[in-house]
């Protein structure tokens, strides 16, 4: 059988990784001011940047129908491949998964949608296993039923430099957000499943980093424990961040979990609306 894997830019994917790993991207829609935009076709990072940053209305939504269903139509009769595994990002953070699984019923067990509950760096743990896995021989039906049941196996936790963006997504109230400005208070939230929460507060970035880096020792001892910690992943995101700032993020996280080969990618657009620049996450996840 072969089998193609497709998923979207939630997954912080890029054109290049993708084409590297043989795996089809779906670009998510950006809106500026009504006009729209695709992230990373049309829109690059500093633009987006660029944009939310200034006055203009900045937002992100679903693939539309008809693109999900062109690019499952064009791998499926060119005869290339037999069926398609979709990773969608977590069905509790967008209508995406949802409605790909209302598509899929008419595609006669040739398309199956995952809900494997992810996002970000994360989401691409999934994907690149699902890419493996077909490349081992398992079929589209024995990939979606390994990852639907690893998928609950990741956490994510995002700290943010401002508040004025979870304000303008109305994540918080402008009351609460005056407030912490003034107090200089930055919120960490986790990402758990389907749901995005607060998780915890502090004063300083710095401080910020150390409670997300002791969450996840604390969720390997507690939550993960029966886990294989040779198949865990740890991986950091940010948003708009230095090379200076990267570099000392990944640092930090090193020396914290010396035998974890670390790496970097910057948050998804879907996330970077809400958290605004210089973000700084981490998450793990397990196989």
């Amino acid at each position: 059988m072969k089998i193609a894997i497709v998923t979207d830019t939630n997954s912080g994917i890029s054109k290049q990784e993708a084409e590297k790993y043989g795996i089809y991207l779906i670009p998510m829609p950006v809106i500026i001011d009504d006009e729209i935009y695709y992230e990373n076709e049309n829109i690059s990072a500093e633009e987006f940047y660029r944009f939310l940053k200034s006055d203009k209305n900045v937002s992100t939504s679903q693939p539309s129908p008809g693109d999900i269903m062109d690019l499952w139509n064009k791998l499926l009769s060119e005869d290339k491949y037999d069926s398609i595994v979709y990773i969608p990002m977590s069905s509790g953070l967008s209508k995406s998964c949802e409605v790909a699984m209302s598509l899929a019923m008419d595609y006669e067990n040739k398309v199956y949608v995952v809900d494997n509950h992810r996002l970000s760096v994360t989401l691409k743990e999934s994907v690149l296993q699902a890419k493996e896995l077909a490349d081992n021989g398992k079929s589209a039906a024995e990939i979606k039923d390994i990852l639907d049941k690893d998928g609950l196996n990741s956490v994510i936790y995002v700290t943010v430099s401002t508040l004025e963006y979870l304000k303008k997504g109305g994540r918080i109230t402008p009351a609460v957000a005056m407030i912490g400005s003034v107090l200089n208070i930055k919120p960490i939230l986790s990402i758990q499943g389907n749901t995005l929460d607060s998780f915890a507060k502090a004063r300083n970035i710095k401080k910020c980093k150390s409670i997300m880096i002791d969450a996840i020792k604390s969720d390997i001892e507690n939550r993960f424990s029966e886990n294989d910690m040779s198949k865990s992943t740890i991986a950091l995101a940010g948003s708009n961040l230095s090379e200076e700032q990267i570099h000392e993020w990944i640092s930090t996280v090193k020396e914290a979990f010396p035998d974890k080969e670390i790496y970097y990618d910057n948050l998804p657009a879907s996330l970077a609306c809400h958290t605004g620049p210089e973000a700084f996450g981490i998450g793990i996840c397990f196989r």
